[in-house]
This record gives structure tokens, sequence and C-alpha cells, in this order.
């Protein structure tokens, strides 16, 4: 008897759609294989989710911009859309060049959440970008915040008040730092209400 009331217990707490929300994870141009394992571990984490590494994305010559010397993010956006798993999946691409949209000097992302296709750059999460010394612990924790955002936008989140919430905007990295990589209680109850996350018992709150 007691073994059931585990195993049920244990499927309790299981998130709802641990194996039908499939993420693929696509690197843009060459990315460090160590950071792509560390981001599919934490997203599976996370989100719950399976994450597949798979394919690769080369540079598009159109997405530069020479006089400011960075990529226009939203020209990734439809190279991503053939590895999209399914109508249920999402795909998120990763690049390590520096990212900008039109009236912003730069962005640590692009999501499309009617595509559902997003992209972090990874430039600016590495200390060195800003002068510091090298902390490749920081570096990935940052990695996996934006990644974790992105991916919220495209499960219908917007972005959180809450400053400790990973759906809050990061007009800095100082907001990265202060931010956890998980949805607060309030981002969580949303994803619970579209089935994406398995309510989290009271005992184990």
């Amino acid at each position: 008897m007691i073994p059931i009331i585990l195993a049920i217990i244990s499927l309790w707490t299981m998130p709802v759609n641990a194996a039908s929300l499939p993420i693929n994870m696509v690197p843009c141009g060459e990315v460090p294989p160590e950071i792509l394992d560390f981001l599919k571990g934490g997203l599976e984490k996370e989100i719950a989710a399976e994450v597949t590494q798979i394919g690769q994305v080369p540079m598009p010559p159109c997405a530069y911009n020479p006089s400011r010397r960075q990529y226009r993010a939203e020209a990734f956006l439809p190279l991503l859309l053939p590895f999209r798993p399914g109508s249920n999946g999402l795909v998120l691409g990763v690049i390590t060049v520096d990212l900008y949209v039109p009236d912003l000097n730069f962005v640590f992302g692009l999501a499309d959440s009617r595509q559902k296709c997003a992209i972090i750059s990874l430039a600016r999460l590495e200390p060195e970008f800003c002068g510091q010394p090298s902390n490749p612990q920081l570096f990935r924790e940052r990695a996996l915040k934006e990644a974790v955002h992105e991916l919220g936008h495209l499960l219908g989140l917007g972005h959180c008040s809450n400053p400790a919430c990973v759906m809050f905007f990061s007009n800095s990295l100082a907001d990265t730092d202060r931010k956890g990589s998980g949805f607060c209680p309030e981002c969580r109850r949303g994803l619970e209400r579209n089935g994406i996350l398995h309510p989290i018992p009271q005992s184990a709150q």
C-alpha cells in the first residue's frame, strides 16, 4: 500500500507535460558546447520540458549592421522556424554575438510568441564584455535566466513586476543578477492554469 501511495505522490509532483513540451535548442553560429549542455539541464529543471540540441543556424550577413557592430535579433527568428518540434513545441536559438532591435541599444534576447521561437545572446552576459574578470559560473547563471525568460514569453507570460522573478524585465545585468532563474508564485500559477506546470504541493513550498 505504501509504495502505491509514494508512486501517486511522485506522479502528482511531476510536471503535467514533461514529455509533451518539446524544446529544440539551436546554436546560431559557433556556440561553446558546455554552455549548451548547461542550458539543457537548467531548462529541463526550470520548465520541466524535453530539451534537444539540434542543427545549427548560419550567421545571415544581412543581419549585421556594420555601423553598430551588432546583429538584428529579428533576422534570426525565421531561420529558427524549421527547427520547431511540432505545433506544441518551442525553439530557442543561442548566439554569441551582440543583438539589437530598432529603438534599443541592445537586447539580451527576443521572443516571437506567435511563432513560438526565441533567441538569446550570450555576448553581454560574459563578465569580460564589461571589462570584469572571467566568472564562468556567473555567466552560466545569466544565460539560464535569459533562456527561461524568453521561453516564458513563448509560454504566454509577460513581464513581471517582481524583481526576483525570472520574468522581470532586465534593463541591465544588475537586473539579471538580482533575479532568480525560476518563476515567482504568480507567474507559476499562470503556467499552471495553462497546464504547463503542475502545482507544487503545499508541503514542498
